[in-house]
C-alpha cells in the first residue's frame, strides 16, 4: 500500500508539472501561429514597386474578378475533381473554381477531354462572353503533373505569361498561380519572387528586341499579382525581394 501511495503521490505531481507547462507554452505557441493565420480583406490592393517603369500591384481578389486587360491562371495536369475535391481550397476560397463557374464548367471540360491537358507551359486563350469575367481575355498556362511541381518552374511560368502578354498587346495583365487553390503545399513568397523575375526575364528580352528593331510590343504599364486574403502578406514578401533584385541589375 505504501508502494502505491508513493507512486500516486508521483503520478500527481507529474500531471501537475505537465499541466502547467501546457497553460504556460499554449499562449506562446497562439502567439507564433496568429501572425500567418491574419486574413487580409477583400480588394485589398498595393503596388509594391516598380521594374523598368512596369508597376507591380498586389491584389487580395480571385482571378475570375479582378479587373484586367489579360487575365492569366494556372492549373495542373487535370485529375478527377481535383479542383473541388480536397485537398483543394473549398469553393468559396478557390479561384479556379470560381473561374470555372463563371464559364460554366468550360475549364473542366477543356481539361477532363483532353483538349487542354494542362501540361508544363502548355497555353490556352480563351476570350470570355461579355459579362462572364472582369478580364476581357484568359490564358491557361499549364503546370504540368502536380507531383512533380518545383518552385522553379514558375520562373518559366512568369516568363511564359509575360511573353503572351506583349504578344496579345494588353497594357497590363493579372496573374493567379492558383496552386495553393489545387491543394498543393507550396513556398508562396517564393513562388512570387520567381513568378517576377521570369516576367522581366522575359520582358528585358523584348525590350532588347525592341531597341533593335527586331520586335514592336506595346508598353506595359502594370501586373496584378492576384492572391488569397491568408497569402497576400507572404506573398507581398516575394514580390518585393524580386523588385530588389531586378532593380539591382
Amino acid at each position: 500500500m505504501k508502494n502505491i501511495a508513493i507512486f500516486n503521490q508521483y503520478r500527481l505531481r507529474y500531471f501537475s508539472v505537465f499541466l502547467l507547462t501546457f497553460l504556460f507554452a499554449a499562449p506562446l505557441s497562439f502567439a507564433q501561429t496568429a501572425p500567418e493565420t491574419k486574413m487580409a480583406s477583400l480588394g485589398t490592393t498595393v503596388t509594391w514597386g516598380k521594374v523598368d517603369n512596369v508597376a507591380i500591384n498586389g491584389l487580395v481578389q480571385g482571378p475570375s474578378s479582378a479587373e484586367a486587360e489579360l487575365q492569366v491562371a494556372c492549373v495542373f495536369e487535370y485529375t478527377e475533381g481535383d479542383i473541388f475535391n480536397p485537398p483543394a481550397l473549398p469553393a468559396n476560397l478557390n479561384g479556379m473554381v470560381h473561374l470555372d463557374d463563371a464559364l460554366k464548367g468550360t475549364i473542366t471540360e477543356l481539361r477532363k477531354s483532353g483538349k487542354f491537358t494542362g501540361h508544363c507551359l502548355e497555353t490556352l486563350l480563351i476570350i470570355p462572353p461579355k459579362g462572364t469575367l472582369a478580364a476581357k481575355k484568359l490564358l491557361l498556362i499549364g503546370l504540368g503533373d502536380r507531383t512533380k511541381f518545383t518552385p522553379e518552374v514558375m520562373i518559366s511560368v512568369g516568363s511564359v505569361a509575360m511573353r503572351e502578354a506583349l504578344r496579345l498587346g494588353v497594357s497590363n495583365y493579372a496573374f493567379a498561380s492558383d496552386i495553393k487553390d489545387a491543394g498543393i503545399d507550396s513556398p508562396t513568397a517564393l513562388i512570387a519572387t520567381n513568378v517576377v523575375l521570369g516576367a522581366f526575364e522575359a520582358y528585358r528580352t523584348q525590350t532588347y528586341l525592341k531597341d533593335k528593331k527586331l520586335s514592336d510590343h506595346k508598353p506595359l504599364n502594370k501586373i496584378i499579382l492576384l492572391a488569397g486574403p491568408a497569402f497576400y502578406s507572404i506573398a507581398g514578401e516575394g514580390i518585393k525581394e524580386a523588385i530588389t533584385t531586378l532593380n539591382a541589375k
